[in-house]
Protein backbone atom coordinates (compact mmCIF):
# COMPACT_ATOMS: atom_id res chain seq x y z
CA UNK A 1 0.00 0.00 0.00
CA UNK A 2 1.67 3.26 -0.74
CA UNK A 3 0.70 6.37 0.74
CA UNK A 4 1.47 9.76 -0.71
CA UNK A 5 3.18 12.22 1.17
CA UNK A 6 0.27 14.73 0.83
CA UNK A 7 -1.65 12.38 2.81
CA UNK A 8 0.69 11.28 5.42
CA UNK A 9 1.14 15.59 5.59
CA UNK A 10 -2.60 15.47 6.26
CA UNK A 11 -3.38 12.15 8.57
CA UNK A 12 -0.11 13.52 10.34
CA UNK A 13 -1.26 16.99 10.66
CA UNK A 14 -4.62 15.74 11.79
CA UNK A 15 -3.47 13.69 14.86
CA UNK A 16 -1.25 15.96 16.00
CA UNK A 17 -4.31 18.34 16.38
CA UNK A 18 -6.17 16.30 18.14
CA UNK A 19 -3.35 15.24 20.67
CA UNK A 20 -2.65 18.66 21.00
CA UNK A 21 -6.64 19.63 21.79
CA UNK A 22 -6.49 16.48 23.95
CA UNK A 23 -3.33 17.57 25.98
CA UNK A 24 -4.77 21.31 26.08
CA UNK A 25 -7.81 20.29 27.38
CA UNK A 26 -6.08 18.16 30.20
CA UNK A 27 -3.95 21.38 30.70
CA UNK A 28 -7.10 23.64 32.21
CA UNK A 29 -8.47 20.30 33.92
CA UNK A 30 -5.22 20.54 35.86
CA UNK A 31 -5.57 24.19 36.56
CA UNK A 32 -9.45 23.99 37.33
CA UNK A 33 -9.23 20.53 38.84
CA UNK A 34 -12.65 19.88 36.89
CA UNK A 35 -13.48 17.24 34.82
CA UNK A 36 -16.91 18.61 33.55
CA UNK A 37 -16.83 22.19 32.26
CA UNK A 38 -19.20 21.61 29.23
CA UNK A 39 -22.19 19.25 28.53
CA UNK A 40 -19.99 17.89 25.39
CA UNK A 41 -17.31 16.90 28.59
CA UNK A 42 -19.88 14.22 30.17
CA UNK A 43 -23.38 14.61 28.59
CA UNK A 44 -24.95 12.04 31.69
CA UNK A 45 -22.73 13.89 33.86
CA UNK A 46 -23.40 17.42 33.29
CA UNK A 47 -27.16 16.49 33.38
CA UNK A 48 -26.89 14.76 36.62
CA UNK A 49 -24.82 17.88 38.23
CA UNK A 50 -27.72 20.10 36.73
CA UNK A 51 -29.42 18.00 39.14
CA UNK A 52 -27.91 17.98 42.03
CA UNK A 53 -27.49 22.16 41.63
CA UNK A 54 -31.08 21.94 41.73
CA UNK A 55 -31.59 20.05 44.66
CA UNK A 56 -28.60 21.92 46.49
CA UNK A 57 -30.28 25.48 45.43
CA UNK A 58 -33.69 23.67 47.33
CA UNK A 59 -31.80 22.82 50.25
CA UNK A 60 -30.52 26.31 50.49
CA UNK A 61 -34.02 27.83 50.25
CA UNK A 62 -35.28 25.51 53.06
CA UNK A 63 -32.87 26.40 55.63
CA UNK A 64 -33.93 29.90 54.74
CA UNK A 65 -37.50 29.23 55.14
CA UNK A 66 -36.32 27.19 58.11
CA UNK A 67 -34.55 30.29 59.69
CA UNK A 68 -37.31 32.28 59.17
CA UNK A 69 -40.00 30.09 61.15
CA UNK A 70 -37.72 30.19 64.03
CA UNK A 71 -37.73 33.64 64.69
CA UNK A 72 -41.35 33.83 64.02
CA UNK A 73 -41.67 30.69 66.58
CA UNK A 74 -39.81 32.12 68.84
CA UNK A 75 -42.07 36.34 69.16
CA UNK A 76 -45.20 34.32 68.78
CA UNK A 77 -43.89 31.60 71.93
CA UNK A 78 -42.60 34.31 73.54
CA UNK A 79 -45.97 36.94 73.63
CA UNK A 80 -47.89 33.31 74.80
CA UNK A 81 -45.69 32.97 77.30
CA UNK A 82 -46.29 36.79 78.55
CA UNK A 83 -50.21 36.45 77.90
CA UNK A 84 -50.14 33.37 80.35
CA UNK A 85 -47.82 35.02 82.75
CA UNK A 86 -50.39 37.48 82.70
CA UNK A 87 -53.45 35.24 83.16
CA UNK A 88 -51.82 33.48 86.22
CA UNK A 89 -52.10 37.05 87.52
CA UNK A 90 -55.10 37.95 86.77
CA UNK A 91 -56.50 34.88 88.72
CA UNK A 92 -54.40 35.78 92.05
CA UNK A 93 -55.78 39.02 91.87
CA UNK A 94 -59.29 37.75 91.43
CA UNK A 95 -59.34 35.16 93.94
CA UNK A 96 -57.82 37.72 96.49
CA UNK A 97 -60.12 40.37 95.94
CA UNK A 98 -63.41 38.13 96.05
CA UNK A 99 -63.27 36.65 99.72
CA UNK A 100 -65.27 38.18 101.91
CA UNK A 101 -62.75 40.45 103.76
CA UNK A 102 -62.57 42.74 101.02
CA UNK A 103 -63.98 45.99 100.30
CA UNK A 104 -65.36 47.48 97.65
CA UNK A 105 -62.57 50.14 97.35
CA UNK A 106 -60.54 46.64 97.51
CA UNK A 107 -62.30 44.95 94.65
CA UNK A 108 -62.36 48.09 92.85
CA UNK A 109 -58.60 48.77 92.78
CA UNK A 110 -58.38 44.81 92.05
CA UNK A 111 -60.71 45.88 88.87
CA UNK A 112 -57.95 48.21 87.77
CA UNK A 113 -56.01 46.12 88.10
CA UNK A 114 -57.41 43.65 85.87
CA UNK A 115 -58.14 46.14 83.52
CA UNK A 116 -54.47 46.90 83.00
CA UNK A 117 -53.63 43.60 82.55
CA UNK A 118 -56.76 43.32 79.80
CA UNK A 119 -54.55 45.99 78.10
CA UNK A 120 -51.56 44.15 78.44
CA UNK A 121 -53.00 40.74 77.23
CA UNK A 122 -55.15 43.35 74.11
CA UNK A 123 -51.13 44.14 73.23
CA UNK A 124 -49.58 41.11 73.20
CA UNK A 125 -52.58 39.36 70.86
CA UNK A 126 -51.89 42.02 68.27
CA UNK A 127 -48.27 41.25 68.52
CA UNK A 128 -46.36 42.25 65.26
CA UNK A 129 -43.45 40.68 63.58
CA UNK A 130 -39.96 42.85 62.27
CA UNK A 131 -42.01 43.42 59.13
CA UNK A 132 -44.90 44.79 61.02
CA UNK A 133 -47.48 41.41 60.44
CA UNK A 134 -49.69 40.53 63.25
CA UNK A 135 -48.46 37.62 64.19
CA UNK A 136 -52.10 35.69 64.75
CA UNK A 137 -53.94 37.09 62.59
CA UNK A 138 -53.88 34.19 60.32
CA UNK A 139 -53.62 35.39 57.03
CA UNK A 140 -54.51 38.73 57.39
CA UNK A 141 -51.53 39.96 58.91
CA UNK A 142 -52.30 43.59 57.89
CA UNK A 143 -55.01 43.46 60.34
CA UNK A 144 -55.21 44.15 64.19
CA UNK A 145 -56.70 40.40 65.32
CA UNK A 146 -58.39 42.27 67.97
CA UNK A 147 -60.61 45.09 68.28
CA UNK A 148 -63.06 46.07 70.92
CA UNK A 149 -66.72 47.06 70.29
CA UNK A 150 -69.16 49.48 71.90
CA UNK A 151 -70.80 47.17 74.14
CA UNK A 152 -66.92 46.18 75.72
CA UNK A 153 -66.54 43.08 73.99
CA UNK A 154 -64.04 41.89 71.95
CA UNK A 155 -63.75 40.89 67.98
CA UNK A 156 -61.52 38.95 66.27
CA UNK A 157 -60.98 39.84 62.85
CA UNK A 158 -58.36 37.72 61.28
CA UNK A 159 -58.82 33.74 59.67
CA UNK A 160 -58.43 30.34 60.93
CA UNK A 161 -55.98 30.01 57.66
CA UNK A 162 -52.28 28.77 58.56
CA UNK A 163 -49.46 30.02 56.23
CA UNK A 164 -47.29 26.93 55.31
CA UNK A 165 -43.63 27.16 54.04
CA UNK A 166 -41.78 24.47 52.59
CA UNK A 167 -38.58 23.06 55.39
CA UNK A 168 -37.64 19.67 53.06
CA UNK A 169 -39.12 17.85 50.10
CA UNK A 170 -42.94 17.16 50.40
CA UNK A 171 -42.76 18.70 54.03
CA UNK A 172 -43.98 21.67 54.95
CA UNK A 173 -45.32 23.52 58.46
CA UNK A 174 -47.63 26.18 59.49
CA UNK A 175 -45.10 29.79 59.88
CA UNK A 176 -48.23 31.26 61.89
CA UNK A 177 -50.27 30.28 65.00
CA UNK A 178 -53.84 31.56 64.88
CA UNK A 179 -55.80 33.65 67.20
CA UNK A 180 -58.66 31.51 66.22
CA UNK A 181 -56.57 28.30 67.60
CA UNK A 182 -54.77 30.84 70.52
CA UNK A 183 -57.30 32.04 72.05
CA UNK A 184 -61.06 31.65 70.57
CA UNK A 185 -61.56 28.11 70.99
CA UNK A 186 -60.84 28.68 75.01
CA UNK A 187 -64.09 26.41 76.62
CA UNK A 188 -66.83 28.71 77.96
CA UNK A 189 -68.02 26.98 81.59
CA UNK A 190 -70.86 29.30 81.64
CA UNK A 191 -72.99 28.60 78.88
CA UNK A 192 -76.42 28.10 81.24
CA UNK A 193 -78.27 30.90 82.88
CA UNK A 194 -80.48 30.79 86.01
CA UNK A 195 -83.57 33.63 85.85
CA UNK A 196 -85.85 33.77 88.92
CA UNK A 197 -89.38 33.33 87.88
CA UNK A 198 -91.01 33.67 91.78
CA UNK A 199 -92.02 35.54 93.17
CA UNK A 200 -91.46 38.54 91.05
CA UNK A 201 -89.29 40.85 93.04
CA UNK A 202 -86.66 39.32 94.33
CA UNK A 203 -86.49 38.98 98.27
CA UNK A 204 -83.30 37.97 98.31
CA UNK A 205 -84.04 35.06 100.13
CA UNK A 206 -82.41 32.51 97.88
CA UNK A 207 -79.73 33.15 95.16
CA UNK A 208 -78.86 30.30 92.50
CA UNK A 209 -76.06 31.31 90.05
CA UNK A 210 -75.54 30.32 86.48
CA UNK A 211 -74.36 27.35 86.01
CA UNK A 212 -71.06 26.28 85.46
CA UNK A 213 -70.18 23.49 83.19
CA UNK A 214 -68.19 20.60 85.06
CA UNK A 215 -69.29 17.50 83.03
CA UNK A 216 -68.69 18.97 79.05
CA UNK A 217 -69.84 15.25 77.65
CA UNK A 218 -72.96 15.34 80.20
CA UNK A 219 -74.04 18.74 79.81
CA UNK A 220 -74.04 17.85 75.57
CA UNK A 221 -76.35 14.91 76.23
CA UNK A 222 -78.55 15.48 78.18
CA UNK A 223 -78.94 19.13 79.69
CA UNK A 224 -79.71 20.19 76.54
CA UNK A 225 -82.68 17.80 75.08
CA UNK A 226 -84.76 18.41 78.31
CA UNK A 227 -84.48 22.77 78.80
CA UNK A 228 -85.50 24.61 80.02
CA UNK A 229 -85.72 23.26 83.49
CA UNK A 230 -87.87 24.75 86.51
CA UNK A 231 -86.15 24.58 89.74
CA UNK A 232 -88.77 24.98 92.50
CA UNK A 233 -87.97 24.93 96.55
CA UNK A 234 -90.55 22.87 97.98
CA UNK A 235 -89.35 23.65 101.23
CA UNK A 236 -86.05 25.02 102.63
CA UNK A 237 -84.43 21.58 102.55
CA UNK A 238 -85.66 20.36 99.62
CA UNK A 239 -85.54 21.64 95.77
CA UNK A 240 -87.48 20.16 92.35
CA UNK A 241 -86.24 20.04 89.34
CA UNK A 242 -88.60 19.42 86.25
CA UNK A 243 -87.66 19.41 82.76
CA UNK A 244 -89.25 21.45 79.97
CA UNK A 245 -92.04 18.53 79.55
CA UNK A 246 -92.93 18.82 83.33
CA UNK A 247 -91.40 15.79 83.87
CA UNK A 248 -89.75 15.61 87.34
CA UNK A 249 -85.60 14.81 87.23
CA UNK A 250 -85.11 15.91 90.61
CA UNK A 251 -83.65 12.59 91.05
CA UNK A 252 -80.80 13.52 88.42
CA UNK A 253 -79.51 16.42 91.26
CA UNK A 254 -77.12 16.15 93.86
CA UNK A 255 -77.79 14.22 97.06
CA UNK A 256 -81.74 14.32 95.20
CA UNK A 257 -82.50 17.43 95.56
CA UNK A 258 -81.66 17.75 99.31
CA UNK A 259 -80.10 21.52 100.47
CA UNK A 260 -79.54 22.96 103.61
CA UNK A 261 -80.65 26.15 104.90
CA UNK A 262 -78.14 27.28 106.64
CA UNK A 263 -77.47 30.93 105.74
CA UNK A 264 -74.95 31.89 103.47
CA UNK A 265 -73.74 28.12 102.92
CA UNK A 266 -72.68 28.54 98.98
CA UNK A 267 -73.65 25.07 98.56
CA UNK A 268 -73.11 23.44 95.04
CA UNK A 269 -76.69 22.00 93.09
CA UNK A 270 -74.95 19.58 90.72
CA UNK A 271 -77.22 18.80 87.59
CA UNK A 272 -76.79 16.79 84.19
CA UNK A 273 -72.81 18.43 83.95
CA UNK A 274 -73.36 21.65 85.44
CA UNK A 275 -72.66 23.39 89.18
CA UNK A 276 -75.00 25.85 90.54
CA UNK A 277 -74.32 27.44 93.72
CA UNK A 278 -76.78 27.90 96.00
CA UNK A 279 -77.00 30.37 99.39
CA UNK A 280 -80.33 30.52 101.43
CA UNK A 281 -80.52 34.05 102.72
CA UNK A 282 -83.06 33.63 106.17
CA UNK A 283 -84.15 37.01 107.42
CA UNK A 284 -84.47 38.06 111.13
CA UNK A 285 -88.18 37.18 112.11
CA UNK A 286 -88.26 34.10 109.49
CA UNK A 287 -88.98 31.53 112.63
CA UNK A 288 -90.43 28.99 109.92
CA UNK A 289 -88.21 28.53 106.98
CA UNK A 290 -89.77 26.04 104.68
CA UNK A 291 -92.67 29.08 104.77
CA UNK A 292 -90.59 31.48 103.55
CA UNK A 293 -88.75 29.48 101.36
CA UNK A 294 -90.83 27.63 99.46
CA UNK A 295 -92.57 28.71 96.53
CA UNK A 296 -89.35 30.20 95.03
CA UNK A 297 -88.90 29.22 91.26
CA UNK A 298 -85.83 29.86 89.18
CA UNK A 299 -86.01 29.02 85.45
CA UNK A 300 -82.87 27.09 84.16
CA UNK A 301 -81.62 26.81 80.58
CA UNK A 302 -78.70 27.20 78.21
CA UNK A 303 -77.85 30.29 77.41
CA UNK A 304 -79.36 32.04 74.13
CA UNK A 305 -77.07 33.38 71.52
CA UNK A 306 -76.30 36.70 71.55
CA UNK A 307 -75.79 39.02 67.80
CA UNK A 308 -73.58 41.38 67.08
CA UNK A 309 -74.00 43.71 64.16
CA UNK A 310 -71.12 46.04 62.34
CA UNK A 311 -72.05 48.19 59.08
CA UNK A 312 -69.97 47.51 56.09
CA UNK A 313 -67.62 50.85 55.37
CA UNK A 314 -68.76 51.13 51.85
CA UNK A 315 -72.30 51.51 53.30
CA UNK A 316 -74.42 54.78 50.93
CA UNK A 317 -75.86 55.67 54.26
CA UNK A 318 -74.77 56.19 57.55
CA UNK A 319 -77.63 54.00 59.65
CA UNK A 320 -76.11 51.45 62.18
CA UNK A 321 -77.76 48.85 64.04
CA UNK A 322 -77.82 49.52 67.62
CA UNK A 323 -79.16 46.53 69.22
CA UNK A 324 -79.62 42.86 67.91
CA UNK A 325 -81.78 40.09 70.16
CA UNK A 326 -84.00 37.01 69.32
CA UNK A 327 -87.18 37.27 69.24
CA UNK A 328 -88.48 33.79 67.75
CA UNK A 329 -86.16 30.66 69.01
CA UNK A 330 -87.99 28.65 66.94
CA UNK A 331 -87.61 30.76 63.71
CA UNK A 332 -83.84 31.36 64.76
CA UNK A 333 -83.04 27.87 65.28
CA UNK A 334 -84.69 26.64 62.05
CA UNK A 335 -83.55 29.71 59.75
CA UNK A 336 -80.63 31.35 61.08
CA UNK A 337 -77.70 30.82 59.14
CA UNK A 338 -75.23 28.68 61.28
CA UNK A 339 -71.86 31.13 60.46
CA UNK A 340 -71.86 34.94 59.76
CA UNK A 341 -74.64 36.29 58.25
CA UNK A 342 -75.16 39.30 56.45
CA UNK A 343 -78.16 41.68 56.49
CA UNK A 344 -78.90 43.63 52.72
CA UNK A 345 -81.14 46.47 52.14
CA UNK A 346 -82.21 46.62 48.70
CA UNK A 347 -84.18 49.99 49.67
CA UNK A 348 -84.82 52.23 52.81
CA UNK A 349 -87.26 49.97 54.08
CA UNK A 350 -86.74 46.29 52.30
CA UNK A 351 -83.89 43.82 53.28
CA UNK A 352 -83.09 40.32 52.98
CA UNK A 353 -80.63 38.19 55.45
CA UNK A 354 -78.01 36.31 53.61
CA UNK A 355 -75.74 33.40 54.74
CA UNK A 356 -72.16 35.01 54.14
CA UNK A 357 -70.29 35.51 51.65
CA UNK A 358 -72.59 36.83 49.66
CA UNK A 359 -71.93 35.10 45.94
CA UNK A 360 -74.01 35.23 42.48
CA UNK A 361 -76.06 32.26 43.34
CA UNK A 362 -76.84 33.51 46.91
CA UNK A 363 -80.72 33.80 47.78
CA UNK A 364 -81.69 35.15 51.33
CA UNK A 365 -82.85 32.88 53.97
CA UNK A 366 -85.26 35.98 55.05
CA UNK A 367 -86.90 38.55 53.84
CA UNK A 368 -89.27 41.68 54.86
CA UNK A 369 -89.71 45.29 55.26
CA UNK A 370 -88.88 47.83 58.41
CA UNK A 371 -91.54 48.31 61.06
CA UNK A 372 -90.54 51.66 62.44
CA UNK A 373 -87.08 51.47 62.89
CA UNK A 374 -86.58 47.77 63.57
CA UNK A 375 -85.98 44.74 60.92
CA UNK A 376 -87.30 40.94 61.94
CA UNK A 377 -85.26 38.46 60.31
CA UNK A 378 -85.20 34.29 60.91
CA UNK A 379 -86.04 35.20 64.76
CA UNK A 380 -83.93 38.17 65.52
CA UNK A 381 -84.94 41.75 65.86
CA UNK A 382 -82.57 44.36 64.98
CA UNK A 383 -82.75 48.09 65.95
CA UNK A 384 -81.53 50.15 63.82
CA UNK A 385 -80.42 54.20 64.01
CA UNK A 386 -80.65 56.34 61.02
CA UNK A 387 -82.42 55.52 57.51
CA UNK A 388 -80.71 52.75 55.96
CA UNK A 389 -80.14 52.89 51.47
CA UNK A 390 -80.02 50.13 49.07
CA UNK A 391 -77.26 49.26 49.03
CA UNK A 392 -76.36 49.14 53.04
CA UNK A 393 -75.34 45.86 54.33
CA UNK A 394 -74.45 45.06 57.69
CA UNK A 395 -72.27 41.91 59.00
CA UNK A 396 -74.40 39.83 61.60
CA UNK A 397 -72.63 37.74 64.22
CA UNK A 398 -74.20 34.95 66.34
CA UNK A 399 -71.94 34.05 69.62
CA UNK A 400 -73.41 30.41 70.40
CA UNK A 401 -71.14 31.26 74.07
CA UNK A 402 -69.47 27.62 73.34
CA UNK A 403 -66.47 29.53 73.52
CA UNK A 404 -64.94 32.80 74.84
CA UNK A 405 -61.97 34.53 74.50
CA UNK A 406 -59.89 35.81 77.72
CA UNK A 407 -60.10 39.83 76.70
CA UNK A 408 -64.13 38.95 77.46
CA UNK A 409 -63.70 37.23 80.41
CA UNK A 410 -61.80 40.38 82.33
CA UNK A 411 -64.13 42.35 81.37
CA UNK A 412 -66.81 40.33 82.73
CA UNK A 413 -64.55 39.55 86.10
CA UNK A 414 -64.01 43.90 86.22
CA UNK A 415 -67.92 44.48 86.22
CA UNK A 416 -68.09 41.87 89.11
CA UNK A 417 -65.39 43.29 91.26
CA UNK A 418 -66.81 46.64 90.78
CA UNK A 419 -70.30 45.92 91.58
CA UNK A 420 -70.63 47.43 95.25
CA UNK A 421 -71.32 44.37 97.60
CA UNK A 422 -70.50 45.94 101.10
CA UNK A 423 -73.21 44.64 104.14
CA UNK A 424 -75.61 43.09 100.75
CA UNK A 425 -74.87 39.04 101.42
CA UNK A 426 -77.12 38.73 98.05
CA UNK A 427 -74.84 41.42 96.04
CA UNK A 428 -71.49 39.57 97.62
CA UNK A 429 -72.95 36.12 96.53
CA UNK A 430 -73.65 37.03 93.02
CA UNK A 431 -70.22 38.70 92.66
CA UNK A 432 -68.82 35.31 94.47
CA UNK A 433 -70.50 32.94 91.88
CA UNK A 434 -69.46 35.48 88.79
CA UNK A 435 -66.01 35.20 89.94
CA UNK A 436 -66.10 31.44 90.31
CA UNK A 437 -67.56 31.60 86.58
CA UNK A 438 -64.67 33.94 85.87
CA UNK A 439 -61.87 31.95 87.35
CA UNK A 440 -63.12 28.63 85.19
CA UNK A 441 -62.91 30.70 82.03
CA UNK A 442 -59.18 31.89 82.90
CA UNK A 443 -58.40 28.07 83.20
CA UNK A 444 -59.68 27.55 80.01
CA UNK A 445 -58.09 29.98 78.21
CA UNK A 446 -54.50 29.15 80.21
CA UNK A 447 -55.57 25.75 79.15
CA UNK A 448 -55.54 27.26 75.33
CA UNK A 449 -52.43 29.20 75.25
CA UNK A 450 -50.81 26.18 76.64
CA UNK A 451 -51.62 23.93 73.55
CA UNK A 452 -50.50 26.51 71.49
CA UNK A 453 -47.46 26.91 73.24
CA UNK A 454 -47.29 22.96 72.61
CA UNK A 455 -47.83 23.18 69.10
CA UNK A 456 -45.10 26.12 68.60
CA UNK A 457 -42.80 23.67 70.46
CA UNK A 458 -43.92 20.96 68.16
CA UNK A 459 -43.46 22.27 65.26
CA UNK A 460 -39.71 23.82 66.37
CA UNK A 461 -38.84 20.44 67.06
CA UNK A 462 -40.05 19.29 63.69
CA UNK A 463 -37.41 21.90 62.35
CA UNK A 464 -34.83 20.50 64.53
CA UNK A 465 -35.44 17.09 62.98
CA UNK A 466 -35.95 18.37 59.30
CA UNK A 467 -32.71 20.28 59.61
CA UNK A 468 -30.37 17.39 60.35
CA UNK A 469 -32.11 16.01 57.44
CA UNK A 470 -31.47 18.33 55.26
CA UNK A 471 -28.01 18.85 56.50
CA UNK A 472 -27.20 14.94 55.57
CA UNK A 473 -28.64 15.61 51.95
CA UNK A 474 -26.46 18.51 51.42
CA UNK A 475 -23.36 16.54 52.50
CA UNK A 476 -24.31 13.99 50.15
CA UNK A 477 -25.50 16.11 47.34
CA UNK A 478 -21.55 17.63 47.80
CA UNK A 479 -19.94 14.67 47.67
CA UNK A 480 -22.12 13.28 44.86
CA UNK A 481 -21.03 16.40 42.90
CA UNK A 482 -17.48 16.67 43.76
CA UNK A 483 -17.47 12.90 42.55
CA UNK A 484 -18.89 13.84 38.96
CA UNK A 485 -17.08 17.25 38.97
CA UNK A 486 -13.84 16.79 40.43
CA UNK A 487 -10.57 15.44 39.03
CA UNK A 488 -8.18 13.05 40.62
CA UNK A 489 -5.00 15.34 40.79
CA UNK A 490 -3.02 12.11 40.21
CA UNK A 491 -4.70 10.50 37.28
CA UNK A 492 -4.98 14.38 35.89
CA UNK A 493 -0.89 14.76 36.25
CA UNK A 494 -0.22 11.22 34.81
CA UNK A 495 -2.70 11.95 31.72
CA UNK A 496 -1.13 15.53 31.28
CA UNK A 497 2.46 13.95 31.02
CA UNK A 498 1.83 11.15 28.92
CA UNK A 499 -0.07 13.75 26.46
CA UNK A 500 2.64 16.00 26.43
CA UNK A 501 5.34 13.26 25.42
CA UNK A 502 3.66 11.88 23.21
CA UNK A 503 3.51 15.13 21.50
CA UNK A 504 7.10 15.74 21.77
CA UNK A 505 7.45 12.27 20.52
CA UNK A 506 5.35 12.85 17.21
CA UNK A 507 6.94 16.20 16.36
CA UNK A 508 10.50 14.54 16.63
CA UNK A 509 9.29 11.66 14.56
CA UNK A 510 7.51 13.91 12.09
CA UNK A 511 10.82 15.53 11.27
CA UNK A 512 12.66 12.42 10.82
CA UNK A 513 10.51 11.06 8.95
CA UNK A 514 10.08 13.89 6.81
CA UNK A 515 13.44 14.33 5.67
CA UNK A 516 13.43 10.62 4.01
CA UNK A 517 13.38 10.57 0.08
CA UNK A 518 15.17 9.10 -2.53
CA UNK A 519 16.38 12.61 -3.17
CA UNK A 520 18.41 12.98 -0.16
CA UNK A 521 20.32 9.48 -0.88
CA UNK A 522 21.87 11.09 -4.04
Amino acid sequence: MRISTAQYYETTAANYQRNYSNALQTSAEASSMTKINTAADDPIGAARLIQLGQQSSMLDQYAGNISNLKGSYSQAETALSAIGTALQRAKEVTLGASNGTQTNADRQAAAQELGQIQNQVLGLMNSQDANGNYLFGGSKTSTPPYTANSDGTYTYNGDQSEVNLAIGDSMSVASNITGWDAFQKAANTTRSQTTMTAPAVDDGRVTLSNGQISNSATFDSKFAAGQPYTVSFVSSTQLKITDALGADVTAEASQNGVISNKDASNQTVSFRGVDMTLNINLKSGDIVPDAVIAGHSFQLAVKPDTINASRSPGNPSTAVISGATQSNSTAYNSTFPTGEAILKFTSATAYDLYASPITANSKPVSSGTMAGSTATAAGVTFTLGGTPAAGDQFVIQPNNHQTQNVLDTLGQLQAALNTPADNNAVALQKMQAAVASGIGNLDTAQAQVGSAITAVGVRGQALDDQTATNQSLGLANTTSQAAIRDSDPAAVMTRLTLQQTMLQAAQLAFSKISQLGLFNKI
